[in-house]
């Protein structure tokens, strides 16, 4: 798409959407019901969806609390291990280098939306933007497919998601923002205590002699920084501001990413300091072996574990909102109130039953560090780091020759060769593991 003019599907408001009355709290287009509603000449049905889950009412910190929620989470604890594959100072650079691209691909998807509603297109969902900008110029006529796969850990959500929309979740996700900072500091401190004990190993930040195996460590470390940055519902929590969403979500990441700071170089530096090439997947692993005392203060290490499991309920209900949604939009009644037994009996149900189907399958696969990586480089990197930078392209369509425009190829050249590579180096760790694992298993690795 070169020049400076628009891509020929973003020059003007659709059709439909000249004649079709804005919903009362969140816009939306969705490509199927829109085509649908055109040839049968009738106006699509309200979206209970979008009106009861993703309601727009939220100021930008509420935004900014809903984003760290998203990204900062006990992921971070897998920082050490990441720089282990690579090593100090590659470790910190590529840690760094996430961060920046991340906060930049964001920064874009932001861009993005607010461009699509300058035009007369309000998106709220992965789907519909990407259907927007890049589906109906590569397969007009085929048929739109969708696939979210949401892994949550949960026992007790099933209370917790009856909150009937994202936006009455933003002081739990303040509570989460506070909890990570609070189980960052115990273990940071803790890390801190085990380095300086005078009976512990010498410690060794060497890497693998091996070529090849040094290779595939520094992509596997790769892929699990782009886990652990990862956010694939930023469409969403963009949708939960009051109009006009402009610039807003900007103020969101910057006061996201200044948490970021905090809760990931901490724990990275001081795990990776105290136990070096030794760390385990998860650091709390390191604090607590399984042969030997522990090597910091039980009611210190049991504390921080109370404060990640607290802050898992908290992610959980945010990254379920994507589900909810989709729920709705086929049980609910917009026309209804929220609160009415038509609505409330199929939210019980079906978010019961999706709570209790995540449970199984977060107990049923104890593979934290492997899973990470693996997750990272399949799911994170083409949505976070890709699929932004191509939609802002397409979208916005900058000149051909303007450094934005080459940067934002450069990412994606870059990042998709990571992921390709990342995916080999994750897979290949998850079979060289598969031997520890055990399904249902009351430890990590047993």
């Amino acid at each position: 798409m070169a020049g400076t003019g628009g891509s020929p599907l973003l020059r003007s408001p659709s059709p439909v959407m000249n004649t079709m009355p804005t919903p009362p709290s969140a816009a939306v287009f969705d490509v199927e019901a829109a085509s649908g509603a055109r040839r049968l000449g009738i106006k699509p049905a309200a979206d209970a969806g979008a009106a009861f889950v993703l309601e727009s009412k939220g100021k930008w910190w509420h935004a900014g609390f809903h984003l760290t929620t998203a990204i900062v989470g006990p992921t971070v604890l897998t920082l050490p291990y990441a720089l282990r594959g690579m090593g100090w100072a590659l470790g910190l650079v590529a840690l760094t280098a996430v961060a920046a691209v991340t906060f930049y691909a964001y920064y874009l998807m932001s861009r993005v939306l607010d461009h699509c509603e300058a035009h007369g297109r309000r998106h709220i969902r992965f789907r519909e933007l990407a259907a927007d900008i890049m589906y109906s110029d590569l397969a007009p006529n085929g048929p739109l497919k969708l696939y979210h796969f949401i892994i949550v850990v949960a026992v007790v959500l099933s209370l917790l998601s009856q909150l009937p929309s994202f936006h009455s979740l933003r002081y739990i996700n303040l509570g989460s923002l506070l909890l990570s900072f609070g189980y960052t500091i115990l273990v940071s401190a803790a890390c801190i205590r085990a380095g300086a004990l005078s009976d512990v190993p010498e410690k060794d930040y060497s890497l693998s002699s091996s070529n090849s195996e040094k290779t595939f460590n520094a992509f596997l470390s790769i892929s699990i920084l782009a886990s652990v940055f990862g956010n694939g519902i930023l469409p969403e929590i963009q949708a939960t501001l009051a109009p006009p969403a402009a610039g807003k979500m900007m103020k969101a990441l910057v006061l996201c990413y200044t948490v970021v700071l905090f809760t990931f170089y901490l724990p990275a530096i001081t795990g990776y300091w105290a136990f070096g090439s030794q760390v385990q997947s998860n650091v709390l692993q390191s604090l607590m072996p399984d042969k030997g005392p522990s090597l910091a203060p039980t009611w210190l290490l049991g504390l921080a574990v109370v404060l990640v499991l607290l802050q898992l309920l908290a992610i959980a209900l945010v990254y379920s909102q994507v589900a909810y949604e989709i729920m709705e939009k086929s049980s609910a009644d917009a026309a209804r109130g929220r609160f009415s037994r038509r609505n409330v009996a199929p939210r019980v149900a079906l978010r019961t039953a999706y709570v209790a189907a995540c449970a199984f399958v977060a107990a049923m696969l104890p593979f934290f560090g492997d899973i990470v990586g693996v997750v990272g480089a399949v799911g994170f990197i083409p949505l976070d780091f890709v699929l932004p930078v191509v939609m802002y392209n397409m979208a916005l369509a900058p000149p051909r020759r303007s450094p934005v425009y080459l940067a934002n190829v450069a990412i994606m050249v870059v990042f998709t060769g990571v992921g390709l590579i990342g995916a080999v180096a994750s897979v290949r760790k998850l079979v060289l593991d598969a031997g520890q694992f055990k399904l249902f298993s009351g430890n990590v690795v047993d």
